[in-house]
C-alpha cells in the first residue's frame, strides 16, 4: 500500500492546480483519498492507464519508423527488428525484475527489490477498491515507458552496432538501470524526498535513454566515411523521409498517453481536467518545436529543413514532459520552441565533436529533456532549480557510468560493431541474412 499511497498523492499535486482548494486539500491526503475510492473510480482509473498504456505502446511504430526513414535502405530491415525486439525485452525485463526494483519498498532509499512482479487485487474482488487501479493496468502503463528509453539508444547507434550486442545492453538497461532511476522518484526514492519534479519523464526516461545513447555513441565510434580526415561531416542522408515523417506524426500522437496517463487517475472530475490540459499543452509545445527549428533552419543554411523540423518536435515534446500540467499554452508553446532551437544548435554541434547520432536522438531527448527539466520551475511555483540541478546531475552521471561500463565490457567481449566490410554491405544483410528492399538493392527497374 506504500506505493499507492505515492501515487495519490502525485495525482492529488497535479490535480492542485485546477480544482478547487477544497478538493486540492482532499486529493492530496492520500489515505483520505484511498478510503473513499469507488468502483466507478477504479473503473476509470484503470482505463486510464490502459488506454493511454496504448498510445504509448504505439510510439514503438513510432520510433521503428522514424529511425527506418533516417537510416539508408540496406540497414532498414536491422532497425525495424531492433525496435520490434526491445520492446519485447522491455516487456520480459520488467516483470522479471524491474517493476519491483522500480516501486516495491524503495521508501525514500534508491532501489526496491529483486524479485519477479505479480498481480495483487484481492481485495477489488472483494469489493475494496482503495488501491485506485487494476495491478495489472498499472504494470502495463509503467512497462511501455521503459521500451521508449530503449528506443532512444536504438536510432542513435543505427548502422554499426552488432544487433545482439544491443539487445544485451537493452537486458540490462530496462532491466537494470532505467528502474532504478525510476526509483528515485516514481518509486518514492531519495529524489521525490528532495522534491525533484519530472511529471512524465523529461529526465527520468528521454535523458536516461539520451546519456545511455550518448555514452554509445562515442564508445561504439562514428559510422565508415560519416568524417573525413579534416574532421568535415559527410552526409549520409536516410533513405525515406515520408517515412521518417510518419513516424514523427504516430509518436507526436503517442505522445498524448505518455504525458496524458502521467496523470495517474480519471476517477474525478479534476483528474479530466488536468488530462485535458495535459493533451493541449503537449500538443502546443510540439508545434512549438517544429516552428521554431524551421525558422532557426531558415535563418541559418538560408533553408527550411525537414529533417530538423521532424526532431524539432520531437524536442517540443521532450522538453514539456516534465511539467504539461502546469503551464498555459503561450507557456507551452516557448518551452517547445526553446526545445526545437536547441536541437538546431546541438545536432551540429556533436558532429563537430564527431560523436556521430544517426537520428538526432542525443539533441532531441537528452538536450531537450534537461531544458525541459529545467524549466519546470518557470510554471511550477513547488519546484526549484537547484533541487531540478541536483535530479539531472544525479540520474546522467549515474546512467553514464554505468552505460559505460556496460558498452566498455561488451567492447572487450562479444564486441560493439561490424566490421568495416558487414558495415559497407548493411546490416540487413550482414547481421539478418535480407533486404528490406531487395529489388532496390538488385538495381531492379522498378526503382
Amino acid at each position: 500500500m506504500a506505493r499507492t499511497a505515492t501515487r495519490w498523492v502525485r495525482v492529488g499535486a497535479a490535480a492542485a492546480g485546477i480544482a478547487a482548494a477544497g478538493m486540492a486539500a482532499a486529493l492530496t491526503a492520500a489515505p483520505a483519498m484511498a478510503a473513499e475510492v469507488t468502483e466507478t473510480q477504479y473503473i476509470f482509473n484503470t482505463l486510464s492507464f490502459l488506454m493511454h498504456g496504448f498510445l504509448v505502446m504505439w510510439m514503438a511504430a513510432g520510433f521503428a519508423m522514424l529511425e527506418s526513414g533516417l537510416v539508408r535502405s540496406k540497414n532498414t530491415a536491422a532497425i525495424c527488428l531492433k525496435n520490434l525486439t526491445l520492446y519485447s525485452i522491455a516487456g520480459l525485463m520488467y516483470f522479471m525484475v524491474g517493476y519491483n526494483l522500480m516501486y516495491d519498498g524503495v521508501d525514500g532509499g534508491f532501489a526496491g527489490s529483486l524479485s519477479w512482479w505479480s498481480a495483487d487485487n484481492p481485495e477489488a474482488l472483494k469489493g475494496n477498491f482503495e488501491a485506485g487501479y487494476a495491478a495489472q493496468s498499472d504494470w502495463f502503463f509503467q512497462m511501455v515507458f521503459v521500451a521508449t528509453a530503449a528506443s532512444i539508444v536504438s536510432g542513435a547507434l543505427a548502422e554499426r552496432v552488432k544487433v545482439w550486442t544491443f539487445f544485451v545492453f537493452v537486458v540490462f538497461l530496462t532491466g537494470i538501470v532505467y528502474p532504478i532511476q525510476g526509483a528515485w522518484l516514481w518509486g518514492g526514492g531519495w529524489l521525490a524526498e528532495m522534491g525533484f519534479a519530472d511529471f512524465a519523464g523529461s529526465t527520468i526516461v528521454h535523458s536516461t535513454g539520451g546519456w545511455a545513447a550518448l555514452t554509445g555513441a562515442i564508445i561504439v565510434g562514428a559510422r565508415k566515411g560519416k568524417y573525413d580526415h579534416a574532421g568535415r561531416v559527410l552526409p549520409l542522408p536516410g533513405s525515406n523521409l515520408p517515412l521518417a515523417t510518419l513516424g514523427t506524426f504516430i509518436l507526436w500522437l503517442g505522445w498524448f498517453g505518455f504525458n496524458g496517463g502521467s496523470q495517474l487517475a480519471l476517477g474525478t472530475a479534476p483528474d479530466a481536467i488536468a488530462i485535458a490540459t495535459v493533451y493541449v499543452n503537449t500538443n502546443m509545445a510540439a508545434a512549438g518545436g517544429v516552428l521554431a527549428a524551421m525558422a532557426a533552419t531558415q535563418l541559418i543554411y538560408k533553408k527550411a529543413d525537414l529533417s530538423f523540423a521532424l526532431n524539432g518536435a520531437i524536442a517540443g515534446l521532450v522538453s514539456i514532459t516534465a511539467a504539461p500540467h502546469t503551464p498555459s499554452l503561450g507557456a507551452a508553446l516557448v518551452i517547445g520552441a526553446v526545445g526545437g532551437i536547441l536541437v538546431v544548435v546541438f545536432v551540429p554541434l556533436f558532429d563537430r565533436l564527431r560523436v556521430d547520432d544517426v537520428v538526432g536522438a542525443v539533441s532531441a531527448h537528452l538536450v531537450a529533456g534537461i531544458w525541459g527539466t529545467m524549466a519546470v520551475p518557470f510554471t511550477n511555483a513547488e519546484a526549484s532549480f537547484s533541487t531540478q540541478a541536483v535530479g539531472i546531475a544525479a540520474i546522467g552521471a549515474s546512467v553514464a557510468a554505468a552505460s559505460a561500463a556496460l558498452w566498455l565490457v561488451l567492447k572487450h567481449t562479444i564486441g560493439v560493431r561490424v566490421s568495416e566490410e558487414e558495415e559497407e554491405m548493411g546490416l540487413d544483410r550482414a547481421e539478418l541474412g535480407m533486404e528490406a528492399y531487395p529489388e532496390f538493392g538488385r538495381g531492379s527497374q522498378m526503382f
